[in-house]
């Protein structure tokens, strides 16, 4: 009898512990927002560039980025050299260089034969993206607005990307339960006027804007996006199970954390950047306030375009990024990540040298923009992502410990 009586608790603890496995779990929401490189200007070309890379801990990130087996490291490279050789081929139907019908002719059906096999060799690369299973994303990257589960595209186009990929797929690996990303990014915003905190106070216009026919205009579009962002999160949040199909309205969902990546167009004039601190901090609070977190998980991406630590510490907005999360009230609840060690250095100097355009196949793997977009290299970004999201799960361990 004893032996029965331990045999059915053994049943009913297995029981309990499935049901308590099998429990709709919690939603975690993720803000991410910011300007362009937010937004996210690298070209999925460049991604791959992950496959050979011998900076420590980056091969693993390739896995999580790429469906195993599915693309190997020289399949850009075939891209992209029939890539070049349709577009000089292009280059010179235009240019009108090829004489005779028979040779346009000829000319025009091997310009769509290569079309084609660069539709067909990007079409692989593409295919060879995760798809996250738990990660969603409702994402305002400009004017390019889509959600779903989380993969390549969610950047400033369907073939670019910004951090949210490896922040997301990064959080899949230390975070259990469904997770939902809501990035909102607009290129060319300022922190000091564009995303401008209600707790700054007014914005002082300066005298020319003051003197011109638009000052109430101005007035009035001061901290436009900072309005925007919110509009849009709640619009999320008014519909959760469209934007994640895991969404259990009894397991409820909370709002996680906060990544912030901006600060290029605060560079530039000194009220901007002279402000930047009280700004951040402002904006720090006035996000907790406004969805009642009181010490939500705030990242700040720290802004890196001078490319090497001594840039970056000579730059203003970066100092008062540093400042910002440095305040004692912000201790272990905020976190900042520095972007210049993830730096694509390799395409910076290709652009620096000119080579860039002399050798497009060798750039196009490594970089697709300018240096003020990081190089719109893919590397960069996955890794900047990572590191976000190491940031992000560190600073709610610390929270965890201090309960």
């Amino acid at each position: 009898m004893r032996q029965l009586f331990a045999c059915l608790a053994l049943l009913i603890a297995a029981h309990g512990a499935v049901r308590a496995d099998d429990a709709p779990k919690r939603l975690k929401v993720f803000i991410l927002a910011g300007q362009s490189n937010m937004v996210g200007h690298a070209q999925y070309h460049t991604i791959p560039a992950l496959l050979t890379a011998e900076e420590p801990g980056v091969k693993q990130l390739a896995k999580l980025i790429f469906k195993e087996g599915a693309i190997a490291p020289g399949d850009t490279r075939d891209m992209l050299e029939i890539r070049v050789k349709r577009d000089a081929l292009d280059g010179d139907l235009r240019a009108k260089k090829i004489p005779g019908d028979d040779k346009i002719a000829a000319a025009q059906a091997e310009l769509k034969d290569l079309q084609a096999k660069v539709d067909a060799k990007a079409k692989k690369i593409k295919d060879a993206f995760a798809v996250s299973k738990r990660v969603y994303i409702s994402s305002i990257a400009d004017g390019h607005k889509p959600s779903g589960p989380l993969t390549m595209g969610y950047g400033a186009s369907p073939d670019k990307i910004g951090p949210e990929l490896g922040f997301g797929l990064s959080l899949e690996q230390k975070l259990d339960g469904p997770i939902l990303l809501i990035k909102t990014s607009w290129g060319g915003k300022s922190l000091h006027y564009n995303f401008r905190p209600p707790s700054a106070g007014p914005y002082e216009l300066s005298k020319a804007q003051a003197d011109g026919k638009d000052a109430q205009k101005i007035k009035d579009n001061a901290g436009l996006n900072y309005r925007m962002m919110n509009e849009a999160v709640r619009d999320v949040l008014k519909d959760l199970k469209k934007h994640h199909p895991d969404y259990d309205a009894t397991a409820g969902y909370e709002i996680a954390g906060f990544v912030w990546f901006q600060g290029f167009n605060d560079q530039f004039d000194p009220a901007f950047h002279g402000n930047y601190k009280t700004n951040m901090i402002a904006f720090v609070k006035d996000v907790r306030n406004k969805y009642k977190v009181p010490n939500m998980p705030f990242v700040i991406g720290v802004l890196g375009t001078g490319a090497t630590k001594e840039e970056v510490d000579k730059n203003a907005v970066s100092l008062g990024q540093r400042a910002a999360a440095a305040v004692p009230e912000f201790k272990d609840n905020v976190a900042i990540v520095e972007s210049y060690p993830f730096y694509a250095l390799d395409a910076l100097a290709m652009w620096k040298d000119g080579t860039w355009s002399k050798k497009p196949i060798e750039f196009s793997q490594i970089g697709s923009d300018r240096p003020y977009h990081y190089m719109g290299s893919g590397k960069f970004f996955v890794r900047l992502g990572d590191a976000l999201a190491t940031g992000m799960v560190d600073l709610k361990k610390k929270q965890k410990q201090k309960q």
